[in-house]
């Protein structure tokens, strides 16, 4: 399952949110439900996943830890200390938490910023300021693969 797009959106004074109808489509295409979410490794942003997703790379993590080093059980128990389940109630919403929202510096205005498998749930100022900073994609891109093939 893959997502696209990029939407905006507004929280209510409960933290409610709407997830986009385009993004609710592709999760009831591919028989989701549930979601998670949790707060992202890099940036002040959340992220969410879908059950599925969540489960397999929950599942390559724990594949890559040895549960007898106490730094990799620690490792494992931040990751999913910080995470929550989410279901979407019968008009599209869900909750997002005081913390998550402070997490985030989520005010009102929301960005759902579809990254592949996943969904970045963003500030949308905060956003806006974050993809302003590139130096541009396309340098990036050329760096990163538009070396000569002939060269390697």
């Amino acid at each position: 399952m893959r997502f696209i797009g990029d939407y905006t959106a507004k929280t209510d004074a409960k933290g409610r949110v709407f997830l986009p109808a385009p993004l609710r489509r592709t999760l009831e295409s591919a028989g989701e439900e549930r979601l998670v979410l949790r707060n992202d490794l890099f940036q002040h942003c959340l992220v969410l996943y879908p059950e599925s997703e969540w489960n397999s790379e929950l599942d390559d993590l724990k594949s890559r830890l040895n549960r007898y080093n106490s730094k990799h059980q620690m490792m494992l128990r931040r990751f999913v200390a910080d995470a929550e389940l989410v279901e979407l109630d019968s008009n599209g919403r869900f909750l997002i938490g005081k913390r998550k929202l402070e997490f985030a510096g989520i005010k009102s205005d929301v960005r759902f910023l579809a990254v592949d498998e996943r969904i970045e749930v963003w500030d949308k100022d905060a956003l806006d300021k974050v993809m302003e900073e590139g130096d541009g994609l396309g340098q990036e891109m050329e760096d990163l693969l538009g070396g000569d093939p002939m060269l390697g």
